[in-house]
């Protein structure tokens, strides 16, 4: 374990942030100094608290450090400032108007499966066609709140009906842990940890019809067979925090057969 993999607890300075982040970006106090604007002993003396930062160094660090939204409110808390960016919930009064148009954005997916997650992965919004893919799963796996790392990796969950497990596995637990390196977030590291945790299967990821373009997701259903290919979408320039962290994901179908079975349920 190595210094940028421990996060400096919640107490810590704006100078211990700083340097834990600068290690974690793999960036030299000279080339962030320089980029940033700023002479190389500023930084130094910023990082050991022998010195204060201004809000609009801090910012600008921060900038240049790619920290998500969440980490640049903690830096400036930190140095005694107030958070640059709301942080609302997604039921909020003054959401409304964006959560309203995430749910039209599901809704309109139909009859294929769409959601909305948040950082952690914790499902905030689906349609009929997504929750009906988790329908008669083991509670375990389906929380509250139902996350789908642990909805697919689970043994109780999704995972036995996987057909290409192991490339879906490897899949998700890349998508976590790029996600960790991004935020250096305890939770995120606690889910990963779990989710390594979960039987893999035997097998190794063997290639699987059409991934050599983009890996499906093959699925075994009551219903029968079902293929997807998925898809993420952001929001462009948030300035809220939440809203910063939602992803909505889709999922389209990868084969004739898949879109001929949703349409006729749907």
């Amino acid at each position: 374990m190595t210094s940028t993999d421990v996060r400096p607890a919640r107490n810590a300075g704006p100078g211990e942030l700083l340097r834990f982040w600068r290690a974690r970006r793999r960036r030299s106090q000279m080339d962030l100094a320089l980029a940033a604007g700023v002479s190389p002993r500023h930084l130094s003396f910023v990082e050991t608290g022998r010195s204060g930062a201004s809000r609009e160094l801090l910012g600008a660090l921060a900038e240049e450090l790619d920290l998500p939204l969440r980490e640049r409110n903690a830096l400036l808390l930190a140095a005694g400032f107030a958070p640059a960016y709301a942080e609302r919930e997604l039921d909020d009064p003054e959401l409304a108007p964006v959560r309203e148009a995430l749910e039209r954005l599901v809704d309109a997916h139909a009859p294929y499966p769409a959601l909305v997650v948040d950082r952690w992965g914790d499902v905030r919004i689906a349609n009929p066609a997504a929750a009906g893919l988790v329908e008669g799963l083991d509670p375990a796996a389906l929380g509250p709140p139902l996350n789908i790392y642990r909805a697919c990796l689970h043994p109780g969950g999704l995972a036995p009906r996987i057909r290409n497990l192991a490339q879906w596995r490897e899949h998700l637990l890349h998508r976590l842990e790029r996600q960790l390196r991004m935020t250096a977030d305890r939770r995120l590291g606690a889910l990963l940890a779990e989710c390594r945790g979960y039987p893999a299967p035997a097998e190794t990821a063997l290639p699987a019809p059409g991934s050599d373009v983009l890996l499906p997701l093959l699925l075994d259903t009551p219903r029968g067979p079902l293929a997807f290919h998925s898809t993420m979408t952001t929001f462009g320039a948030p300035h809220d925090v939440t809203l910063a962290e939602l992803a909505l994901e889709t999922f389209l179908p990868a084969d004739a057969a898949t879109r001929a079975a949703l349409q006729e349920r749907g």
